[in-house]
């Protein structure tokens, strides 16, 4: 997470809501090299808004208000960008998407809001910890390695998959900075983990 954490009036400002159906999209991040998982994160469209959990990452905007690993002020292009951010050279994005009943969206919201902070190396226990709390995804089991999530996933009916390939260079912090000064939004802090590529 951030040096600065967000306060909730932020967050409350910033909150967006998305008017296509509820659903809950898992991001794995994958080497292009050794074709190891290096990050999970979970995208939550739920009726009262739309936020994406992000734990132990390493992208922040100052649009994008975070509280406890959960980024808030999910909008299209904010949305566009998270996907794009890790997406470069050395790595690519694995995007699986479930639609899932309001009230299991609401839930998947609830349990991300108060899990509090992931220590680094941990993205992945966390959410599959919550995943499996949500029915649709019942049939998750407790893992330490993305691909193991991203593979059980995979077999839930219903779920869609593609992957995002990109040739930027390896660094982050330019894919946030160009994004930030494309958009005209002053740049706060950006952080980084050693858990996210």
């Amino acid at each position: 997470m951030g040096t600065k954490e967000s306060s909730p009036e932020e967050a409350a400002r910033a909150a967006y809501r998305h008017d296509g159906p509820p659903e809950i999209v898992l991001y794995t991040m994958i080497n292009n090299r050794s074709g190891s998982g290096a990050h999970t994160s979970i995208m939550i469209n739920a009726p009262s808004q739309r936020v994406i959990f992000d734990p132990a990452g390493s992208v922040q905007l100052s649009v994008m208000p975070e509280i406890g690993d959960v980024l808030y002020g999910i909008t299209p292009s904010v949305l566009d960008f998270y996907e794009r951010a890790h997406a470069r050279s050395t790595y690519h994005v694995r995007i699986q998407r479930l639609p899932v009943s309001p009230q299991s969206a609401e839930r998947a919201l609830r349990l991300v809001q108060a899990n509090g902070i992931v220590p680094a190396a941990q993205c992945t226990t966390a959410t599959s910890r919550i995943l499996s709390q949500v029915p649709e995804f019942s049939s998750v089991r407790s893992t330490l390695f993305p691909n193991n999530l991203a593979d059980q996933v995979a077999q839930i009916p219903g779920v869609t998959e593609r992957r995002l390939y990109e040739n930027d260079g390896d660094d982050k912090e330019l894919a946030i900075a160009e994004f930030e000064a494309r958009n005209g939004i002053s740049r706060e802090i950006s952080r980084s983990s050693q858990n996210d590529q």
